[in-house]
């Protein structure tokens, strides 16, 4: 029989949070090498890179990083003027991200999504959001929230984990009668990575169209690279790999088999009108 964890060990990995969230303590060696370690990681950053500045207007604008982890995503805005305050609910994570940012202009809040309105009410020119609404319980009112907090003209990097992608890639390996039933979700326990509640594109148009934001750019991160049937090893495969990544990640059909999905949301300078539709 196994003894239970102390919570306060560094070893613990908590469990779903009061809202039903998953959250990162005790786990953050495996998401910084299941999530950003090797070639998958390398490929995401890269990618992130070359799309950030094409889809998002900016101009060293201050900037909300919610649920920003290990700091990866504030280190990039920071690293080109932009004030950032990073909120994250996990101790654990947010320790690793306050250390790597040690010399930033970065301001830290240890907090959940649903704390944004007594924490950092704004309105806020620029928020990013990636890889989150898929590990909380309530992806819908979270993005409800985000909403909220951005200023007339302002704009959201929202990036989710694709469901879409998780059943293809399901089949794939042979999980036929997983994707028949659509058992797709993960149940937050234990060490495993797999999200609580990934999302569709049809998810996020919906939404965003109810919070009265307007979708001005998509694009589909690793789109090749979680489907190949042996990893790219020679420096020339790599570099092929990441130049199909680069070249068709916005385009359509191939950015809908994205792992992840990369949305610029906007909210309008006035609102819009009735009969008008999101653009994907």
């Amino acid at each position: 029989m196994s003894l239970p964890i102390d919570p306060a060990s560094p070893n613990a990995v908590s469990p779903l949070s009061a809202a039903g969230d998953r959250h990162f303590d005790g786990l953050a060696d495996k998401f910084a090498a299941s999530l950003y370690g090797g070639s998958r990681g390398e490929l995401r950053l890269a990618l992130l890179d070359r799309l950030l500045p094409e889809m998002l207007a900016l101009h060293g604008q201050p900037l909300l990083d919610v649920g920003g982890g290990l700091g990866q995503l504030a280190a990039w805005f920071a690293a080109r003027d932009h004030a950032v305050t990073l909120m994250e609910p996990s101790a654990e994570m947010l320790a690793r991200a306050r250390l790597a940012l040690a010399d930033a202009p970065v301001t830290f809040h240890q907090a959940p999504l649903q704390a944004l309105p007594e924490v950092a009410p704004g309105p806020w020119p620029l928020i990013a959001c990636h890889a989150v609404l898929e590990w909380l319980a309530d992806p819908r009112a979270a993005l409800a929230t985000l909403a909220d907090r951005l200023a007339p003209g302002g704009q959201l990097s929202l990036m989710v984990f694709n469901r879409d992608a998780l059943r293809f890639s399901n089949v794939v390996k042979g999980n036929l009668e997983k994707a028949l039933a659509d058992r797709l979700e993960g149940k937050g326990l234990r060490r495993r990575l797999t999200p609580i509640s990934p999302l569709t594109h049809a998810q996020v148009t919906a939404w965003s169209a109810e919070c009265g934001l307007e979708i001005r750019g998509v694009a589909g991160i690793r789109i090749f690279h979680d489907y190949l049937r042996r990893p790219a090893e020679s420096d020339a495969d790599r570099e092929a790999l990441l130049a199909l990544e680069r070249r068709y990640c916005r385009v359509d059909p191939h950015w809908r088999l994205g792992r992840y999905l990369l949305y610029t949301l906007v909210r309008p300078e006035s609102p819009p009108s009735a009969d008008r539709e999101p653009r994907p």
